[in-house]
């Protein structure tokens, strides 16, 4: 009995060595999601969620504080130690990779929201405000403008965004004795101020209203710009050779110091992942109620990220390197938990990297050049899910999609997901671009922002999944280079 239970302890010992972590992070998002949906009953006070949600915020908080430093170290140290030969077809094969795959995405949603038409089950609503969204070619020219930022600092930590402000143009009513003035105004929405009501006074003919473009900035990461300079940069030193070594030896040591801080503070997600998705759960509306106007909606793109993230991307690994890719997969489990609680591919980065380092033996100049160029440009489920998106509320008004508009939707779903790092509000933004090239409603994008925040947690783990796999395709391919 004693021999019994000694190797029973051993295996225990053993698995919980190789698998704690991964078990934790497994427990604490089923244990986020019952402990939300038992909390809804409560009713809590929006300032009661806030202070709920803490633990979950400083997870985010976290990961965010590595990208930068892991970005420009990865980059740059791994450019640098790479042959220019070698590194210029790895480049040029990753790009070529990530279009293909991202377009697959995109055919792969097309032809499941055409098959189901989940469109005629959903339900518009009699009104719907919106925050007034940019134009397509405004958001182009804001994707250019952060591919080159102005302020390395300031990218750190901004981005450029065009802002549009509203401009009511004055019929020029004549003064006429004993009759008031009528006013239109824009009034700020009282639970975000972002959002402009318009408040109409008793104005007959409608004031024409334009919009006036000024510069703006958004707080977030210029994750593009900073992308595109550190590879400069790494390139740049490659060929600097002795001069440049200084600076390589320290970008190294930089990026293992990062290394080291991740894998002291994995040990915190799963509780901080516990509060995460409970916190999310509290926030939104009543999932009845979503389920009967998007339930068809939201089951369309969960199954076409199924089939894009386990069977074709698995299929392509399995033909290219004759590897079975479910082992693989297994190695980056834990990096795709931290994208379900996340959403944030770029949030992720510190743990996909550790996974493919420590768990699939990726070689590390591969990992160090393909996951942060894949968080910035290979955003496979975001691209499904636009196309899905843009059909869909074509259905709901009963439009009439003809082959030539179902391909401009493909391929501009493919271009706008390529951008989306470098655009603020990218989910928002995106979607625009995809409506306006077959001139589809914008204001309808209310119609999905109920599922939003569900559906981006699925479509990110197939972002994370989609860079993984393409780093470990990319490895084998260049193998013979290193």
């Amino acid at each position: 009995l004693s021999m019994t239970f000694l190797r029973v302890w051993k295996w225990v010992r053993a698995f919980w060595r190789q698998n704690g972590l991964l078990t934790l992070s497994m427990l604490s998002v089923a244990t986020g999601c019952l402990l939300g949906f038992l909390l809804r009953a409560l009713e809590l006070t929006e300032l009661e969620k806030q202070y709920f949600s803490f633990p979950g915020e400083l997870l985010m908080r976290m990961l965010k504080m590595l990208i930068l430093p892991l970005i420009t170290s990865s980059l740059m140290s791994g450019l640098a130690t790479m042959d220019s030969k070698a590194c210029g077809k790895m480049g040029m094969i990753t790009i070529t990779y990530y279009l293909w795959t991202t377009f697959m995405a995109v055919t792969v949603g097309i032809i499941l929201v055409v098959s189901i038409h989940p469109g005629a089950a959903a339900q518009k609503d009699d009104y719907s405000v919106g925050k007034v969204v940019l134009s397509s070619a405004d958001a182009l020219l804001d994707l250019i403008r952060n591919m080159f930022p102005s302020n390395l600092i300031e990218a750190s930590f901004q981005q450029y965004r065009t802002v549009l402000v509203p401009v009511v143009k004055s019929p020029g009513f004549p003064k006429i004795p004993g009759k008031s003035l009528s006013f239109i105004y824009f009034a700020p929405d009282d639970e975000n101020p972002e959002i402009h009501r318009p408040v109409f006074l008793e104005l007959t003919p409608s004031p024409e209203m334009t919009y006036r473009t000024l510069p703006g900035t958004s707080n977030e990461m210029n994750v593009l710009g900073i992308v595109i300079f550190s590879a400069t940069i790494g390139l740049l030193l490659g060929k600097m050779g002795e001069r440049g070594t200084p600076l390589v030896n320290v970008c190294q040591c930089l990026n293992e110091a990062v290394m080291k801080i991740v894998s002291m503070a994995v040990w915190y997600f799963p509780f901080g992942i516990v509060f995460l998705i409970a916190g999310k759960i509290l926030e939104m509306e009543d999932p009845s109620v979503i389920g009967q106007k998007l339930g068809l909606y939201a089951i369309t793109v969960v199954s076409g990220l199924v089939i894009h993230g386990l069977i074709l991307l698995p299929l392509l690994f399995v033909l290219i390197t004759k590897k079975n890719p479910f082992t693989f997969i297994q190695g980056i489990l834990q990096a795709l938990l931290i994208a379900l609680a996340t959403s944030s591919s770029s949030a992720t980065l510190p743990i996909t990297l550790k996974c493919l380092l420590e768990n699939n033996g990726i070689d590390r100049r591969v990992a160090r050049f393909v996951l942060p160029v894949g968080a910035t440009i290979n955003m496979d489920g975001t691209a499904l899910y636009e196309a899905v998106a843009a059909i869909f509320i074509a259905q709901v008004n009963e439009y009439d999609l003809d082959l030539g508009q179902i391909i401009t939707i493909s391929i501009t779903a493919t271009a706008a997901s390529i951008g989306a790092a470098g655009i603020p509000q990218s989910g928002l933004v995106t979607m625009v671009i995809v409506l306006t090239s077959v001139g589809l409603p914008t204001d309808d994008i209310t119609l999905i922002v109920a599922v939003d925040w569900a559906l981006d947690r699925f479509r990110t783990m197939t972002n994370v999944l989609g860079d993984a796999l393409a780093a470990g395709i990319i490895a084998h391919v260049c193998e013979k280079d290193f």
